[in-house]
């Protein structure tokens, strides 16, 4: 097949769209993926990357073609809304001229923003191949969720823009069931929202590459964090948890990653002067098996709202294939997912009390006990979120078989 893949974050920016790109390669397919300049998560664009380009570019096999936006800076609102906008209007105007057909599917990516498809609703009339949009982040509940949009009139115009765009989809693909509600309610016909989860980066499939960050472990058992830190992920529970907890000194917090929160989080450990808890920055994805294989238990977090408790966060997939004992901050899809696998703890949203609890009832387990949690995430990855797996459900899909009939009225329940 040949195949258009839309995207505003690509390579080498970190995201699970860049194994998607690769696995769709080396599966024979012939892939153009049509992205921006890199700029996140630090909001300047990545170094050799400018005004001038480079606007065509290989990543695994596969041909980038790259549009001029306007980087997102330091993410406020405004920011943010100028960068989604600009990539989607130049996507729109040059994509065109640029992605020349014939296509057999067209794959979007869609972390956030929802503004991403609309490049790919203009292809799609021109190339006439089908669009399978990949939901992971619900506009507008998300956005109002972290505060980012608070006008009403803004959101209920976002509200029918995403409404649009919803409707000029031939399929939409969900990374987690507890969305399908939520889409259907802007009239989408069921049978054309399909479950498709995210699956941990290839990556984790091999034994973890030695890393020099591994020298300098603190010592005691080790929780760590590793993702985006942003509002969604509430690091002031995760920051009032550790300070419970600062009179264990053999429990040690180590964060991983980097985002809109992260300057806000260091400068508020600094202040609560507190010594158990250690920022290692962003790595990049080849670096992330040994790093998460330093932790004793890995923590998911996430805000109490019920967008969130209708989410599976991607780190989840790659927590258990590595095969570590999972704390979960959080409810719904997302603690249903490692309370099914047991492969550890949940906790409440925003309950950072019950968070130290869990964490202090994980510690105290014994290596064995702690083991076999990891070990019981692992073979529930394996069943559910296996990527050749999930690979070749996607592969079948856009080949046109294993789809729903529209054309049946009979009602159907979402595909698994």
């Amino acid at each position: 097949m040949r195949i258009l893949v839309v995207t505003q974050m690509f390579w080498p920016e970190n995201f699970r769209i860049n194994d998607l790109v690769a696995g769709f390669v080396d599966r024979g397919h012939d892939v153009v993926v049509l992205t921006g300049l890199p700029n996140y998560p630090a909001g300047k664009l990545f170094p050799g990357y400018g005004h001038r380009g480079p606007w065509t570019e290989t990543y695994a096999g596969a041909r980038v073609l790259r549009v001029p936006l306007i980087p997102r800076g330091a993410a406020g609102g405004v920011e943010l809304a100028i960068n989604y906008l600009s990539f989607a209007l130049a996507a729109s105007v040059i994509a065109p001229l640029r992605c020349r057909g014939p296509f057999d599917a067209i794959f979007v990516y869609e972390p956030s923003p929802v503004t991403v498809c609309l490049p790919a609703i203009v292809l799609k009339k021109l190339l006439h191949a089908p669009i399978f949009f990949w939901v992971l982040d619900l506009w507008p509940d998300s956005i109002r969720a972290v505060g980012a949009i608070r006008s009403e009139a803004a959101l209920t115009a976002i509200s029918r823009m995403v409404r649009f765009i919803y409707h000029a989809c031939d399929w939409i693909l969900v990374q987690s069931p507890a969305f399908t509600e939520e889409i259907e309610k802007f009239g989408v016909d069921a049978r054309k929202i399909l479950f498709f989860p995210s699956w941990a980066d290839q990556v984790f499939a091999t034994p973890a590459k030695p890393t020099n960050l591994l020298q300098d472990l603190p010592p005691g058992r080790r929780i760590m964090f590793a993702g985006n830190i942003g509002a969604a992920q509430d690091f002031p529970a995760v920051i009032d948890a550790a300070e419970i907890l600062k009179g264990r000194p053999d429990l040690q917090w180590i964060i991983v990653g980097d985002g809109r929160m992260a300057s806000w989080a260091r400068a508020e450990v600094a202040r609560r002067g507190l010594h158990n808890i250690h920022f290692w920055g962003s790595h990049p994805i080849e670096s992330m098996p040994a790093i998460l294989s330093a932790a004793d238990i890995l923590l998911v977090s996430l805000r109490a709202d019920p967008v969130f408790e209708r989410t599976i966060p991607g780190k989840i997939q790659a927590y258990l294939a590595s095969g570590r004992a999972i704390i979960g901050m959080l409810k719904g899809a997302g603690a249903s997912v490692i309370d099914e696998s047991g492969a550890g703890l949940t906790c409440a949203p925003g309950d950072p009390q019950g968070l130290a609890e869990a964490a202090v009832r994980m510690a105290d387990m014994s290596v064995q006990q702690i083991a076999a949690l990891g070990r019981a995430g692992r073979a529930y990855y394996e069943r559910h979120f296996e990527r050749d797996m999930l690979f070749d459900r996607l592969e079948a899909w856009m080949k046109g078989r294993d789809l729903p009939d529209m054309h049946d009225s009979r009602p159907t329940l979402m595909q698994e």
